[in-house]
């Protein structure tokens, strides 16, 4: 590597200079850097100062190391740490830990003692770094001769005739502290007054006439006053600046005083961390069964898909009914199932939100690996479940399950915010909008409102999801942040309730469930009974309409009975005994069906009660015999509005036998979860850094080192066996080797490649010319030698 006294000359000298290990950490921060792999370290370099590279860079510093990126910018190129130190007032650790990192990431290149910035940053920061204007000799080389004259004259100093040396005399002039006040004194409190407010950013200002000819003999306003002493510069006919140097001045000399070298922190309430957990894992265990809830819901009743796309308004306002929870809830609980690949569209014409196999095998998991599933899926996903019910720019509501909730911002800042809740000592709830303050100092430069916002989002999603308790990071989302879910989910289970395989049964047609129950039994009572509230236990009521949809299910009267003996703790009521009896044999008294339809009956005088009733007029009923009546309406219309009416008639089928409406689960199939969209490429594994890194050293020892005795178009041939010996010894060694290749054509070229693999005749090796992995048949092999270092 070349190197001159005063260090490297450029970023791929820089680059060059450093350790594999640095370079593997480069690449690590910005893997777009790595996809394809540069051929040298020349492209590398060329590819990290290219605009969209860095900008990706840019936004994921905090808000001191973005200052003291506009410290380099405000001092020029090259600074030295003393001179950002200073501008900033900051210490001395803080600096030099800002400035390591932005040379990690390849934004800055140089020695210790003479920092460069890489030219495309200042170009992204634009042309008011830190709110400041550009230098007074920036400005005042924009002045025509006779007016920047006049500006010199003014100020005491000698006039040339180069309007250059004229602008750099009083550019030095306004760089002294001493001359600055001695201005501000001479322009008087409401001038001042005017440049502090321009000092805070942005530094232009409109005024009327900015180029009017002006003097201090002839200023009598105070914006002529500035104007005449250079300390606001005409840019054009109605702005004006504030050169940066009297900018700074007016900021106590430094660049921002309000800057902070650490986040700013939130404030936190301590609490038992045993009670956080209890709370997160009663959360957890929560969520589980509102997915599963939900899921066997829409396997016999599929919600259809709107045809934008997503979750109809009228069936995501069915749901909080169903999952014990409000609309924001029931979106989140309908968002983690989806990502999670629990639900899917199905197929066909008449597309429905259903349960896709997956569901399936995720019922016969452990709760606590359940809950893993879905919290995976959460912390990686993109879709945004806080946006629903948001307006769109067509003032519509934003579905559920919808396209329209996707933001790439939404991982990032999601995975920010819990670990910076995983910071905090175990117990500690934090102050939501302090943590807004603090996550908005680490990525100051992306998401704005949107980022903030998703802070809020997440913890609200946590609390829900069981990730926190009481405001606090539970105990077992900390091993899941750190990818160790074996860890997360021992801990979880062992804070879960075991499900009960009973229940309580009362005298008023209610059963208490006190506490949590097993799956299959949950279901049961589910189709048996309504919820009629919860708590610490949960209390179902049994109705006529409930007991009348599981006899419609297929169960019978003693299916029924048995169930309620088998799991209750208390004798079974006999008020709820006869209620199950009267429903059974009310239940298929009357039969209902498909011939556009009839309705028949053995009891004469029920068929004639219908007929009597005045309710029943709609349904264009006439006997046709004793036991019969039709009706010009449908049998599905006319079972429906027969239960209505307070009968309890059943289908019946052609050949006169009972139907049971027994609906069974639908599935979707083939149809993968949604995949998160991401800002940037997924972090490269150590295998594919060091690939990448052995690739750079090869390509750039390919471009500038070539074995002593091999000149271009004529690497020494060797016998067939000889080059297989070789090949096999590179192989084994992973090393770079020149090959001299025979193409169809019979002409011969060098390449420079690292093997792969040897099998079959032919090589399989990684191109450094074409950046890909390519075969070449080994017969066409003229010779090879080593590439070294």
């Amino acid at each position: 590597m070349t190197r001159t006294r005063s260090g490297p000359r450029s970023l791929a000298d820089d680059l060059r200079a450093r350790t594999d290990e640095e370079l593997a950490a480069l690449l690590r921060i910005r893997p777009d850097l790595v996809v394809p792999v540069p051929v040298d370290i020349a492209q590398l370099a060329s590819r990290a100062a290219t605009r969209s590279s860095a900008v990706r860079v840019l936004d994921r510093l905090d808000r001191f190391t973005l200052s003291v990126v506009d410290a380099l910018i405000v001092l020029g190129d090259p600074a030295t740490p003393k001179a950002v130190r200073e501008l900033l007032s900051a210490p001395k650790t803080a600096v030099d830990s800002a400035l390591a990192a932005l040379r990690e990431r390849a934004l800055t290149w140089g020695t210790q003692k003479s920092i460069h910035l890489v030219r495309v940053v200042a170009e992204i920061v634009g042309p008011h770094p830190a709110g400041l204007g550009p230098s007074a000799h920036q400005l005042l080389l924009g002045l025509p001769p006779a007016r920047l004259a006049t500006i010199v004259r003014d100020l005491g100093l000698q006039v040339s005739g180069d309007h250059a040396s004229n602008a750099e005399t009083a550019a030095a002039h306004l760089a002294a502290a001493d001359t600055v006040q001695g201005l501000l004194d001479d322009v008087g409190p409401e001038a001042v007054s005017a440049l502090r407010a321009l000092s805070e950013g942005p530094p232009t200002g409109r005024i009327d006439d900015a180029r009017r000819a002006v003097d201090r003999s002839t200023a009598r306003t105070p914006i002529d006053r500035l104007l005449a002493a250079g300390l606001l510069i005409p840019v054009d006919d109605t702005s004006v600046v504030l050169p940066r140097e009297v900018g700074v001045y007016l900021r106590g000399g430094v660049l921002d005083p309000s800057v902070r070298t650490e986040p700013p922190q939130p404030e936190m309430t301590g609490r038992d961390p045993d009670r956080v957990d209890r709370a997160a894992a009663a959360g957890a265990f929560n969520v589980v069964r509102q997915v599963e809830t939900l899921l066997d819901a829409w396997s016999l009743r599929p919600p259809p898909v709107l045809r934008t796309g997503g979750l109809s308004v009228r069936d995501l306002r069915r749901l909080p009914e169903l999952l014990d929870t409000d609309e924001t809830g029931a979106a989140l609980v309908a968002e983690v199932a989806y990502v999670a690949g629990l639900i899917a569209v199905s197929e066909g014409e008449d597309a429905t939100w259903t349960p896709t196999p997956e569901y399936d095998a995720w019922q016969r998991e452990s709760v606590a690996d359940r809950w893993v599933t879905l919290v995976r899926g959460w912390l990686e996903t993109s879709r945004t479940a806080g946006l629903v019910g948001s307006r769109d720019e067509r003032d519509k509501p934003v579905p559920a399950l919808g396209g329209e909730i996707d933001r790439p911002l939404t991982p990032e800042v999601k995975r920010t915010t819990l670990d910076v809740l995983a910071g905090l000592p175990a117990g500690a709830a934090v102050d939501v909008e302090g943590l807004v303050a603090a996550i908005r100092w680490r990525r100051p430069r992306r998401g704005g409102q949107l980022r903030d916002d998703i802070v809020r989002w997440t913890m609200r999603e946590a609390e829900l999801l069981g990730v926190t308790g009481m405001g606090a990071l539970a105990g077992h989302m900390r091993p899941l942040l750190a990818e160790d879910t074996d860890e997360a989910r021992t801990r979880l289970a062992g804070l879960l309730p075991e499900p009960l395989d009973h229940l309580l049964l009362q005298a008023d047609l209610t059963a208490v469930v006190p506490g949590p129950l097993q799956s299959e039994l949950a279901r049961e009572l589910n189709l048996l009974s309504d919820v009629e509230s919860r708590g610490g236990a949960t209390v179902h009521r049994f109705t006529e309409e409930s007991v009348r949809r599981a006899l419609d299910a297929g169960r019978t009267a003693d299916d029924i009975h048995r169930f309620l003996e088998s799991v209750s703790r208390t004798p079974v009521p006999q008020p709820l005994t006869y209620l199950v009896d009267d429903v059974a044999r009310r239940h298929g008294v009357l039969r209902v069906g498909a011939a556009s339809s009839f309705i028949r009956s053995d009891d004469h005088a029920l068929l004639s009660e219908i007929v009597a009733a005045p309710q029943a007029s709609a349904l264009g009923l006439r006997r046709l015999a004793p036991t019969v009546l039709v009706s010009s309406l449908d049998g599905v219309t006319v079972l429906e509005r027969l239960r209505q009416l307070g009968f309890a008639p059943t289908p019946e089928s052609a050949d006169g036998s009972v139907v049971v409406s027994r609906v069974e689960p639908r599935r979707a199939f083939g149809r993968p979860a949604p995949q998160p969209t991401l800002a940037d490429r997924p972090t490269p594994t150590d295998a594919v850094l060091s690939a990448a890194v052995r690739a750079l050293r090869a390509g750039d020892r390919s471009s500038s080192v070539r074995p002593a005795d091999v000149v271009p178009g004529r690497l020494g041939r060797t016998a067939s066996a000889q080059t297989l010996a070789d090949l096999r010894r590179a192989l084994e060694d992973g090393s770079t080797i020149w090959i001299g290749y025979v193409d169809h054509h019979g002409a011969t070229s060098e390449r420079v490649v690292d093997p792969v693999r040897l099998e079959g005749g032919w090589l399989a090796a990684f191109d450094h010319r074409s950046s890909e992995i390519r075969s070449f048949a080994v017969h066409r092999i003229s010779g090879v030698a080593a590439v070294d270092a």
